[in-house]
């Protein structure tokens, strides 16, 4: 289970699990307390409102705790937490009608003045750094400079060459700048600590926790670490002065206590609102039930960890390795959550609805340690640093008042998640029993649209509490972006046994669309992943498969009654079966556009498909190397077309007529062996360089009866697909 899990109010928790679960009967008076951002004194009414903590000491002296706290507009920005616990069950936190309060953990910064360059320069307020910058609302990125490729950031267990390649050697403070890695499905974000010729060291124990050998992440996982051979560099050094060259970017200094920004264009330093995030809860529920927030919003929350030597060695989904030490551990059952805005521990019948979480160095909201038959519902998060929701814990079978059951996330909107740790998935579920999670539009995201499970076949995670969780009527939509390098995951993602768990009814369309390689799934049954029913999903422009289920010991899954617009291999899984799918559409019939339409918190537009011309066309190549040409027009993603190594290799399609063609899909194969290529129509060539993507998409916009793909040097072409559309 999470690292943060306190064993303070364990008792409290444990007589609530004890309770009956009943929804109390309605108190014959709800009593009204006042709030607002200046409000002072203990009388709490209309007129003289009190602030949030005093409105919550008022209200615990209320007999029966039938109280509702009533926020007026504006903005309340918490040095600390606003802590609710068993004293405060009952009690109703909502804005005032036509309100929009929000509970900020921001620190305004000011006093902006010229730097060099066009840059501006402000103090920070004393014990704040400024890791994340929102000037006018606009998230600022770090300055950051230029990939690193393996062979000259070269990583070990100790450290890192490439200090002299990268300028690092020569900078004012290195000690300030972190190196930002994605390998696979990890981030990693550790900070330099030392330059010693042209070595690099990193502060401890992120450099140790991000490297192989410790034991606490399972021996395959040392495949996907810092100083693995998956391992293909740094993406980008961030937060060096020597860096900062475009608008928008910032540096924070350590050492001189300020941050430097360099404006975009119209932004006047002398009138704008910069804010950076410093508090990192801005409620906290531990150990209540009954408490329901309504129409709050939450901007600004830090997230410190990554500021400290621990920095973020990221596992999976958000989720790091912390701590010097710890048990030896294959299953990932002691990762630490991120940070969130609102922290709900132990809660019964906690209730979030109509709630805003934008802004944020963290996560949205965290519901943990026990938390059951509570709802995050009709919310909105965007702009977050890492997932909107975690939900549940890490630990396969907790004691009883422990285990996350029957909670629910529903109707939310989550938009540009993960912005800064791009390994974080959407929404994340550990080991819960009866989860809903249903009518969510989640878009823009880095990995994963949703996550749930946990433990990845290790033998203390075969046995779980995990059980009949539903995952229904989600819209998700460009998840798992290119541009963020984060690789095996998918729009939905499992772990682990979980009898009873369905996937039904959700609209995926667009994951890891334009991938580099073939890689991110629709609906991805990982590992032990079993006992799971996926019918009647709508999966449209896809990386890779619209199911995966590749290991024999994830069993008994059943796909039926889906449309998608490739195939997939049969489920590997024992005792799987895949039937009555409706596969390699390219045109979605009126039964799926009707499921897609209905997906999401609000229902919507939905991508049709476009004919695919060549699907009737017929294919040759100049060549064959065991897998022919019509296996690039056969409708399937995961099936490749392949030619010898030869001068001028070709594929090509003939339409049978002269055709309008709008435009031209590339599919590279599984080995993504097409690179440095012509495409030839009757009226044209386009050449396009390096390798073709999971697609490249080409717009074209001639008359041709024939599409010819051609090296221009000496190799093989391997296409997994070619469509042609009007």
């Amino acid at each position: 289970m999470s690292r943060r899990v306190i064993t303070v109010f364990a008792a409290a928790v444990a007589l609530l699990a004890t309770a009956p679960v009943t929804r109390a009967a309605a108190p014959a008076h709800q009593e009204v307390l006042y709030a607002s951002p200046n409000g002072t004194g203990t009388a709490c009414t209309h007129g003289r409102p009190c602030s949030l903590d005093g409105a919550r000491d008022k209200a615990r002296t209320v007999p029966d705790g039938a109280v509702t706290v009533e926020l007026a507009d504006g903005t309340y920005t918490r040095g600390t937490a606003l802590q609710l616990t068993a004293a405060d069950s009952g009690t109703t936190w909502t804005a005032a009608p036509g309100a929009h309060p929000v509970l900020s953990g921001g620190r305004g910064i000011t006093g902006w003045t010229r730097a060099e360059n066009g840059a501006w320069t402000a103090q920070v307020p004393d014990g704040v750094t400024p890791r994340q910058l929102f000037v006018n609302g606009v998230r600022a990125t770090p300055a950051r400079g230029a990939a690193c490729p393996a062979g000259v950031c070269d990583a070990t267990r100790t450290g890192m060459t490439g200090a002299r390649a990268t300028g690092i050697a020569d900078w004012q403070r290195p000690t300030d700048a972190e190196a930002v890695i994605k390998v696979r499905w990890r981030n990693y974000h550790c900070r330099i600590s030392g330059v010693s010729g042209d070595n690099l060291t990193f502060a401890q124990p992120c450099w140790t926790n991000s490297a192989s050998g410790t034991g606490r992440t399972g021996p395959a996982w040392d495949s996907t670490t810092v100083d693995s051979t998956r391992y293909s560099g740094v993406a980008f050094f961030e937060n060096a002065p020597e860096l900062l060259d475009q608008p928008g970017e910032f540096v924070r200094d350590s050492a001189a206590h300020t941050v430097t920004y360099l404006p975009r264009k119209g932004e006047n330093m002398r009138h704008v609102t910069a804010v950076t995030p410093s508090t990192e809860h801005l409620m906290t529920v531990e150990g209540a039930h009954d408490v329901r927030i309504q129409g709050i919003g939450f901007a600004y929350a830090a997230y410190q960890q990554p500021n400290s030597d621990e920095g973020y060695a990221g596992t999976q989904a958000g989720l790091t390795l912390t701590g010097a030490t710890g048990p030896v551990d294959h299953a990932g059952r002691y990762y630490t959550k991120p940070s969130a805005a609102l922290l709900v521990r132990g809660g019964r019948r906690i209730t979030v609805e109509r709630a805003s979480f934008t802004h944020l160095g963290g996560a949205g909201v965290t519901l943990e340690a026990g938390t059951k038959d509570s709802a995050v519902t009709r919310s909105d998060f965007t702009d977050l640093s890492s997932g909107a929701a975690y939900i549940g814990d890490t630990e396969p079978m907790p004691a009883p008042q422990l285990a996350g059951e029957d909670n629910t996330f529903s109707y939310n909107t989550v938009s540009r998640a993960g912005v800064e740790y791009t390994d974080a998935a959407g929404v994340w579920a550990g080991y819960e029993a009866g989860l809903t999670i249903d009518h969510n539009t989640l878009d823009r995201l880095p990995y994963s649209g949703i996550s749930v499970g946990w433990g990845w076949n290790q033998p203390e995670s075969r046995t779980s509490v995990l059980r009949d969780n539903r995952i229904t009527d989600n819209r998700i939509t460009n998840v798992m972006q290119v541009k963020d390098a984060q690789h095996d995951g998918g729009a939905i993602y499992t772990q682990g046994a979980q009898p009873g768990t369905v996937i039904s009814g959700n609209y995926i369309n667009r994951s890891a669309y334009g991938n580099t390689e073939r890689d991110g799934n629709g609906i991805y049954l990982d590992e032990q992943s079993s006992y799971i029913t996926v019918e009647n999903n709508v999966l449209t422009r896809l990386g890779y498969k619209w199911v995966s289920n590749w290991a024999d010991y994830g069993i008994h899954n059943n796909a039926r009654g889906n449309w998608v617009d490739t195939d997939a291999p049969a489920l590997a899984g024992t005792g799987s079966t895949m039937t009555g799918n409706h596969t390699r559409l390219d045109r979605l019939p009126a039964a799926a556009v009707k499921v897609a339409a209905a997906a999401g918190a609000h229902g919507g537009a939905v991508e049709q498909l476009d004919p695919d011309l060549a699907r009737t066309g017929t294919a040759s190549q100049s060549s064959t190397d065991g897998a022919g040409a019509a296996l690039a027009v056969d409708g399937d993603t995961t099936t490749d077309s392949r030619t010898l190594a030869e001068p001028g290799a070709w594929w090509q399609v003939d339409l049978g007529s002269v055709q309008h063609v709008g435009q031209v899909e590339i599919w590279n194969d599984a080995a993504t062996t097409t690179a440095g290529f012509d495409v030839r129509t009757d009226r044209g060539t386009v050449h396009v360089s390096g390798k073709a993507l999971h697609p490249t998409l080409l717009d074209l916009d001639t008359r041709t009866r024939y599409v010819r793909i051609q090296l221009t040097g000496t190799g093989r072409v391997g296409l997994a697909e070619v469509r042609v559309h009007r």
